[in-house]
């Protein structure tokens, strides 16, 4: 029965990052079971002090405390509690991930399978719906019928939500992982490379900026320090640079617009759209549309660009609050309730949360938090390093572990359950790769 209940678990765990592709819902349920089942079965088979000898884990418990402990401090106590408590649901998945799930070496290559064809088809849907383009509506259905509520913004398989880019930025590698550990693709460096390269693309092209630029530097550190693959990934960069030349110079949505007005606000800059009109194709039509604002636009006035009043609020927060925060996720609630803090957001409403890990760290748990969750990561790359793997799986893990916590990106919340999801079974992923071997 335990051996059964095990198995199943493990091909649900399996199979998560398809399920990420259908909302939060069925992740969280997926994760929920198998962290009790988890604890269940290391007690049962008393291998827990495979886990509790682990730096990495105590830190981990450390940091769920620090959590704990700010709670009691906080504005809205209910809140931060809550969310503190089920959190640690989050930092168990990467032990059994490791300990229970993938510990077998043949069942983690079925994973790598899956990942590989998973990346794959999101790559090739989310570039179906590029080229389905009109002038006049903008990206259309995938080719499973989703389309984008916002105006050049390309979805992919994720319904409404705008996260293609994100989602490859984060799997993207570990489909590499999977060629380059296939003994008949491990020098086919044109199938290598087209496959980053692909990737590269739709990161560009989604719209995604922080995803372009998180995977784009995977890439150059994979470049400097992965020995033995470094033409594929310097032909993959030259390729994907051919693909989104050709991108911008050929297709129309970066060509057929007027720019009316710039400006670094949300959805700030206004452009006029042309195209045929629909009763008379010789005429020429058009409409004025909002889109995202220019990058440099935001970069000249970023104080009042919707991150720059985000992240200076979560600032003051923290100043106000140094030692242990205003509590987990008691941003918005406080910015919603106290007259000093929402006049600070001028342009905008108070969001959901600051948008930066690091930044949400300092502002709800302060000090206390922010370093527990630094000592975390360094514990985090530690493991990963003196790990029993080949070098290059650890390479790639370290890298892909770098690529999720960039500090200067803005990023969904930890606490969420798509964002902390990913997040901690991508850790848990990159644990498994870091004993990872070849067996040929």
């Amino acid at each position: 029965m335990i051996l059964h209940s095990k198995n199943l678990l493990s091909y649900l765990f399996l199979l998560i990052p398809l399920f990420l592709i259908t909302g939060p819902a069925i992740p969280d349920i997926v994760i929920t079971l198998g962290v009790l089942f988890g604890i269940f079965y290391i007690l049962y088979r008393k291998e827990y002090e495979n886990i509790i000898n682990l730096n990495l884990f105590r830190i981990s418990i450390i940091f769920w405390l620090s959590l704990i402990l700010i709670s009691f401090f906080s504005y809205n106590k209910t809140y931060s509690f809550q969310d503190s408590a089920i959190f640690i649901r989050f930092l168990l998945i990467p032990f059994f991930c490791y300990f229970v799930f993938f510990k077998n070496k043949k069942f983690f290559g079925r994973l790598l399978l899956v990942l590989f064809v998973i990346v794959a088809f999101v790559s090739i849907d989310t570039f179906y719906q590029f080229i389905n383009y009109t002038s006049k509506d903008g990206f259309k259905e995938d080719l499973l019928g989703f389309k984008s509520n916002w105006y050049g913004r390309l979805t992919g398989p994720f319904g409404d939500e705008l996260i293609p880019g994100s989602y490859l930025s984060k799997f993207g590698l570990f489909g590499f992982v999977f060629l380059i550990s296939i003994k008949r693709l491990e020098n086919n460096i044109i199938i290598q490379s087209l496959y980053l390269s692909l990737i590269v693309l739709i990161c560009y092209i989604s719209g995604e900026r922080m995803a372009f630029a998180t995977f784009s530097l995977g890439l150059i550190l994979l470049l400097i320090f992965l020995d033995g693959f470094r033409k594929s990934i310097l032909i993959s960069i030259f390729i994907s640079a051919l693909f989104i030349f050709l991108a911008i110079y050929s297709h129309p949505f970066y060509n057929d617009f007027n720019v009316i007005e710039s400006t670094q606000y949300h959805q700030g800059q206004k452009i006029e759209k042309f195209f045929q009109c629909e009763n008379d194709s010789e005429k020429i039509c058009s409409k004025i549309i909002n889109i995202q604002p220019n990058f440099f636009e935001v970069i000249k006035n970023f104080g009042s660009s919707a991150y720059g009043e985000i992240y200076l609020l979560s600032f003051k927060m923290f100043l106000d609050n140094p030692i242990t925060g205003i509590g987990i996720n008691n941003f918005q609630y406080l910015c919603d309730y106290n007259d000093l803090y929402k006049n600070m957001m001028i342009n905008y409403d108070c969001a959901s949360h600051p948008h930066n890990i690091y930044i949400q760290w300092l502002a709800e748990g302060g000090l206390i938090v922010f370093i527990s969750f630094i000592l975390y990561l360094f514990f985090l790359v530690n493991f990963i390093i003196n790990n029993t793997g080949d070098k290059k799986y650890k390479i790639i893990s370290t890298v892909i572990i770098i690529i999720m916590f960039w500090p200067m990106m803005s990023t969904g919340s930890l606490i969420k359950n798509w964002f902390g999801v990913t997040t901690f079974f991508i850790i848990g992923l990159c644990m498994c790769l870091s004993k990872f071997k070849n067996s040929h």
